[in-house]
């Protein structure tokens, strides 16, 4: 079942999404609604409120700050994070497809529906102990959000937290991350 903040916060982001995210259907092929999130990257006051709860998962219930860094999923996940990690005071990383960063990485690859991926992190991103808050678009087979947590634990860190703009109910998203209670998944709307 997903998590859902009751906050102001996340009240006002659920109005936001519910107001600025527009169904495109057949898109990227016949049979697929896409969901357009550039409506709400272009309004401030939207964009705002999401950021403001999607940080509310880097806090505790008495509003302190219990993450050390917010890593983000290149692309649409950078779009996110980054924000979010100013907004609790902490460092963002860069989570990069293969080949984008120079230097040691550690690097997962995943399966894709038609083929596999691979992620990399810097090693030196994430130091030992370090709890880390995930910051993506959408949890939707959970492949990307698995891989970006081992290469967390790679790092020596701890996944804190996950936190999306969207889960998509009817894919095995949160098997496939294997959290338990103790990782506590935040999804700001679920479809």
């Amino acid at each position: 079942m997903p998590t859902t903040p009751a906050s102001a916060a996340a009240t006002a982001a659920a109005d936001a999404l519910a107001r600025l995210v527009v169904d495109v259907p057949d898109f990227p092929e016949p049979g697929i609604v896409f969901k357009d999130i550039t409506p709400l990257l272009a309004d401030p006051d939207g964009f705002a409120a999401v950021v403001a709860a999607l940080a509310e998962a880097g806090r505790d219930a008495d509003g302190a700050v219990v993450v050390d860094k917010v890593a983000g999923m290149e692309a649409r996940g950078f779009i996110f994070a980054a924000p979010v990690a100013l907004a609790l005071g902490v460092g963002f990383v860069p989570v990069r497809k293969a080949g984008k960063l120079p230097g040691e990485v550690h690097a997962v690859s995943y399966d894709l529906e038609y083929g596999q991926a691979t992620l990399e992190v810097h090693r030196h991103a994430i130091a030992p102990g370090e709890r880390v808050l995930l910051v993506d678009d959408v949890l939707a087979t959970g492949g990307t959000l698995a891989a970006t947590r081992d290469l967390v634990g790679a790092c020596g860190g701890t996944t804190a937290g996950i936190a999306v703009l969207m889960e998509l109910s009817f894919l095995p998203g949160r098997a496939t991350i294997g959290v338990g209670d103790e990782v506590a998944v935040t999804a700001l709307s679920t479809v």
